[in-house]
């Protein structure tokens, strides 16, 4: 066998190879890929992002939290008020979301907790998304409760707050529609640091 020969056959050998194993990524990586979305509104200062997919109701709260935050002096209660029913609101409109890999209402939580609540959302919530199931989208948010408390968080006291949201669908398919969320204030931001749901018979 000639040198030539067994260069040329090494070469293909290894396109081949890489090949495969491109082939392979797509193929087990094809559900991670998640579909842009356009920024149409943003609060200066802040994290916080409306996109074109959002829906009308969460435009509305996305509204009045710039107005909070953009305002002379911030009411903490109101900012605890309006980001929990914008966390409802994204995390539970799931008709919008490309799969299970595309959770909601990451930008609300604490950095710190963001990898296991998105893991813990995956997990339940969202771990039979596929395109033809019927999904839920939040109509209303029917009531909203704010009361002043203490958590600790890493040996660490923090002022928070605890927030009772109750909320419909434009269709019953019996997912959560009481919840109860705990936001911290780490440097004048609120972060949702705990979420517990619960299903009304």
């Amino acid at each position: 066998m000639g040198k030539k020969y067994k260069i040329l056959l090494s070469v293909i050998v290894v396109i081949i190879i890489f090949l495969i194993i491109f082939l392979l990524f797509s193929l087990f990586n094809k559900d991670v890929n998640i579909a842009t979305y356009e920024v149409i509104d943003q609060i200066n200062g802040y994290n916080y992002t409306l996109d074109d997919r959002d829906t009308k109701l969460m435009e509305e709260e996305f509204k009045k939290l710039k107005d909070i935050l953009l305002s002379d002096e911030i009411n903490y209660d109101a900012y605890a008020s309006v980001l929990s029913n914008l966390f409802v609101i994204d995390l539970f409109t799931i008709a919008n979301k490309e799969n299970k890999y595309d959770v909601g209402s990451l930008e609300y939580v604490l950095p710190s907790v963001k990898d296991n609540f998105k893991l813990n959302v995956m997990d339940t919530i969202y771990k039979y998304i596929n395109e033809d199931n019927e999904y839920p989208i939040v109509n209303k948010i029917l009531a909203n409760t704010v009361t002043t408390t203490k958590y600790k968080y890493n040996n660490k006291e923090y002022n928070a707050y605890k927030v009772l949201v109750a909320w419909d669908y434009e269709k019953d398919l019996g997912y959560y529609t009481n919840g109860e969320l705990i936001l911290i204030n780490e440097n004048d931001i609120l972060y949702v640091v705990s979420f517990k749901g619960v299903v009304e018979n």
